[in-house]
C-alpha cells in the first residue's frame, strides 16, 4: 500500500484526516526529499488496539499477579540467560503487534515485583492503585513542567502539593520544587547554602570562595558527599560528626567540629542533618542541632527523605522535632506513602526567591518577558533541569483518594508491624537486633543453630557474615520474598527489614519469619 493509500484508509477509519483541500479538491501528494507528506506517519487506531492490549497485560502480570502473596516475587534468571531469553537487541525493522505484546509480558514475567507482599529489599513498596492511576496519565499528557503554558494543571498542582507538605513542616510559607530523587534535593540545599553565603559562586565560579565545610553524621546518605564533588567543595571537606549507639548524630560533636574547622582557615556553610537514616533508621536531634546552626549561622538542612512521612502521624512525629526550624528539607513521598517512584520534594522556608535567583537562567525561548499572563507560573527556572518530569499528579491523586487520615493510617501501620516483628523475634532462637528500631528499620542478624553459643569465639565474625548472604541468595533464587543485607561501619552484614506496603498482612510477617529460619538452618 502506498503512503498516500495508506493515508486515505487511515481517514476513512477515523475521520480526521482527508485528502482534499479547503475547496473540496482532492490534494496532489508532495514530496520533501523523497518523503511523502500527504497524511500521518502511523495509524492512531493500530496504536490504540495495542495499548487496550498492552495494558491487560499490565494489569494481569504486574498489577495483579505483583501483589498476588501466592506468585513469586521474582523469577530469577542469570544475566546471560536472561539476555538471551528477552532477546533485547534493536534491529532495521519493527515487529508485529503479537510478538511485541509478549515482549511486554516477558518484561512483567522478568521483572522483580516490588508490589509484592513480601518484597522488603528496599525504602519502598507496595502500590497504590489511584497514585498508579496518576502515573499513567502522567505518561499519556506527556507534559514538561516549566511553563504555565505547557503545564497549567500540573502547575497549579504542583504548588498546592508543596504547600500542603511545608505545613506539615510547620511553615506558613515558603518555596519548593518536585526533583528526581532524595539525592538531587541534597544537591540543591548544598548549592543554595553556598549560593545564599557567596551569591557571586554563580558567575565566578570556584575562584570566588575559600575553602567550604560541611559538617553531616556519619549516618548520612552518601548524596551528601556526592553533592560536594559534583559542587566542587569536595570530599575531604565534608565533616563526619560522631553518632551514638543508635546512630544519632550528637550535637555538642558538630560544635566542636565547626570550631575545629574554623580554626583551620575553612569556612562552615552548610549542616546536613538525617531524619530516617538510610539502614539503621536514625533521627538526628534537630531542635539541638538547629541551635548550633543559628549559633555559627548556617544553612540548616534535613534530609528528611525517608523519615518525613511521620510528619502525618499524630504518634509519631516527635521523631522530627525541631524541623520547622530547618532552612530546607528533602522529603520523598514515592518512600513510606508509596506515591510511586519517583517523588521527590525539595521545600525551602525562604520565600524570597532564592531558590529561583541560583538556579536561573532566564532561556528566552521558554521564559519570554512579555506573556500574556502572570509569569510568576512558570517556575521551570527553579530547577538546574530544563524538561523536568511531572511527579506531583500521583502524590496529588493517591492523597484526594485516601486523605490525610488514610495516610496518617500507612504510617502508624508500619510503625506496628516493626513492632510486632521486634517482640516476634524475641521469642524466637537465632534473632539478634543490631539495634532497637527508632522508626521502622528493622536490623537484625540470623544466627543458625550451628553458631549459637560460639560468639566471641575465633572465627564467629567472618563466619556470621556469610549467613546473609547465602539466605538472600536463596530466597532470590526461588522467589519467595526479597529482603536487603549490608554490613555497616564495623558490624558484619545483618539484614534490613523495611515492612511498609499496606498489602502486607500478618500472616507475610510470620512467613517471613519462619523462611529465614528455614532458608538459614543448615548454615
Amino acid at each position: 500500500m502506498s503512503n498516500s493509500t495508506a493515508s486515505r484508509a487511515f481517514a476513512n477509519l477515523n475521520g480526521n484526516y482527508e485528502l482534499k483541500g479547503s475547496a473540496g479538491r482532492q490534494q496532489k501528494a508532495v514530496t520533501v526529499d523523497g518523503v511523502t507528506l500527504n497524511g500521518p506517519l502511523s495509524d492512531n487506531r493500530d496504536g490504540e488496539r495495542f495499548l487496550e492490549d498492552a495494558f491487560q497485560i499490565i494489569m494481569n502480570e504486574a498489577v495483579k499477579k505483583g501483589t498476588d502473596v501466592t506468585e513469586k516475587v521474582c523469577d530469577w534468571k542469570e544475566p546471560g540467560k536472561l539476555r538471551e531469553m528477552l532477546d533485547l537487541e534493536l534491529r532495521e525493522t519493527g515487529e508485529n503487534h503479537e510478538r511485541l505484546l509478549q515482549r511486554c509480558h516477558d518484561v512483567a514475567k522478568y521483572s522483580v515485583k516490588t508490589s509484592h507482599p513480601r518484597f522488603f529489599n528496599q525504602l519502598f513498596a507496595g502500590l497504590d492503585h489511584h497514585s498508579l492511576a496518576g502515573r499513567f496519565l502522567t505518561e499519556a499528557l506527556n507534559s514538561s513542567q516549566y511553563t504555565y503554558e505547557v503545564a497549567p494543571v500540573f502547575v497549579l498542582m504542583e504548588e498546592v502539593v508543596l504547600s500542603t507538605l511545608r505545613s506539615l513542616i510547620g511553615w506558613d510559607s515558603g518555596d519548593g520544587i518536585f526533583c528526581p530523587g532524595g539525592s538531587i534535593s541534597n544537591l540543591y540545599a548544598m548549592n543554595l547554602a553556598r549560593y545564599r553565603a557567596f551569591p557571586e559562586v554563580k558567575q565566578r565560579g570556584l575562584w570566588a570562595v575559600p575553602r567550604l565545610a560541611v559538617f553531616t553524621s556519619k549516618e548520612c546518605h552518601y548524596s551528601v558527599g556526592k553533592s560536594a564533588s559534583v559542587l566542587g567543595v569536595g570530599l575531604q571537606n565534608v565533616h563526619p560528626v560522631k553518632v551514638d549507639e543508635r546512630g544519632v548524630m550528637i550535637p555538642e560533636d558538630l560544635d566542636e567540629q565547626i570550631e575545629k574547622a574554623k580554626s583551620q582557615g575553612s569556612v562552615p556553610f552548610l549542616v546536613s542533618a538525617t531524619s530516617g537514616t538510610t539502614i539503621l533508621g536514625a533521627f538526628d536531634p534537630l531542635d539541638k542541632i538547629a541551635d548550633v546552626c543559628e549559633k555559627h549561622k548556617l544553612w540548616f538542612h534535613v534530609d528528611a527523605a525517608w523519615g518525613g512521612s511521620a510528619l502525618l502521624s499524630k504518634k509519631h512525629k516527635h521523631l522530627l522535632k525541631g524541623i520547622d526550624r530547618a532552612d530546607s528539607v528533602a522529603w520523598n513521598p514515592h518512600k513510606m506513602l508509596m506515591a510511586g517512584l519517583q517523588s521527590s520534594a525539595f521545600l525551602m522556608k525562604d520565600s524570597s526567591g532564592l531558590l529561583k535567583q541560583c538556579h536561573s537562567a532566564n532561556a528566552t525561548y521558554l521564559f519570554q518577558q512579555d506573556k500574556f499572563y502572570d509569569m510568576s507560573y512558570d517556575t521551570g527556572d527553579k530547577s538546574i533541569q530544563c524538561g523536568r518530569k511531572v511527579d506531583c499528579l500521583k502524590l496529588w491523586l493517591m492523597w484526594k483518594a485516601t486523605g490525610t487520615l488514610g495516610l496518617e493510617q500507612r504510617v502508624d501501620r508500619a510503625f506496628a508491624y516493626t513492632r510486632y516483628l521486634v517482640e516476634e523475634m524475641k521469642k524466637r532462637g537465632g534473632f539478634q537486633l543490631v539495634v532497637e528500631p527508632q522508626f521502622v528499620n528493622l536490623c537484625f542478624w540470623y544466627v543458625p543453630p550451628s553458631l549459637r553459643g560460639e560468639e566471641g569465639s575465633e572465627g564467629y565474625q567472618e563466619k556470621l557474615s556469610k549467613v546473609a548472604p547465602t539466605i538472600k541468595e536463596r530466597m532470590v533464587k526461588k522467589g519467595s520474598m526479597m529482603v536487603g543485607y549490608q554490613p555497616h561501619q564495623d558490624k558484619v552484614n545483618f539484614f534490613r527489614l523495611v515492612v511498609i506496603s499496606p498489602q502486607i498482612t500478618r500472616a507475610d510477617l510470620d512467613f517471613f519469619l519462619d523462611e529465614i529460619e528455614s532458608l538459614g538452618r543448615d548454615l
